[in-house]
């Protein structure tokens, strides 16, 4: 039985957009969620970086920036690997206390701390429902096991599905959950 629900797709492609929808159509159906999200950090228009939001107390912190001078690389970004440990405390939050974890994003920064896969890990095996968005392309052990586990379902985003992926997926966690809590 499927019990993590993992969006992929190319870069723009609205992966984000779309783990959110989910995201306020499970709230408003009453259910509770937590975890993390990431988001583009831009100034002047121009992207200088990531920031991921805990869903349940709304902080912020930096997870890669092109203004970091420490911590490794990925691409013209630096990862802040003590911002990064710190937000996946908030997976194993959100995986005691809420009805649905969200993890956007497993993907090329998030792994480099040892502290987020293992967060994953314990997130993956403890039987609670999760979301998420997952890279496409990347290779990670922790990555190549999660696609292969057979209570996940890894959905390809493109611009021509993502309307019908959404209202598929939400309905999909619908069913899983037990349906509309009156919220």
């Amino acid at each position: 039985m499927i019990r993590a629900w993992f969006i992929t797709g190319a870069p723009g492609v609205g992966k984000t957009t779309a783990l959110l929808k989910l995201v306020d159509l499970l709230k408003r159906k009453g259910y509770t969620l937590g975890g993390i999200v990431s988001r583009e950090v831009r100034r002047g228009g121009v992207r200088i970086g990531f920031e991921m939001v805990d869903l349940m107390t709304e902080e912020r912190g930096t997870l890669a920036s092109k203004e970091l001078t420490k911590g490794p690389r990925v691409g013209s970004y630096r990862v802040d690997l003590e911002s990064l440990s710190k937000f996946s405390k908030a997976l194993l939050r959100a995986m005691r206390s809420c009805d649905v974890v969200v993890c956007d994003e497993i993907g090329p920064m998030e792994l480099m701390s040892p502290d987020f896969k293992r967060a994953v890990r314990e997130l993956m095996d403890s039987g609670k429902p999760v979301i998420g968005v997952i890279h496409r392309k990347v290779k990670d052990d922790l990555v190549v096991d999660i696609k292969g586990r057979g209570d996940v379902r890894v959905v390809e985003l493109t611009f021509e599905n993502r309307n019908r992926i959404v209202e598929e997926l939400g309905e999909e966690l619908l069913r899983w959950l037990g349906g509309d809590r009156g919220g």
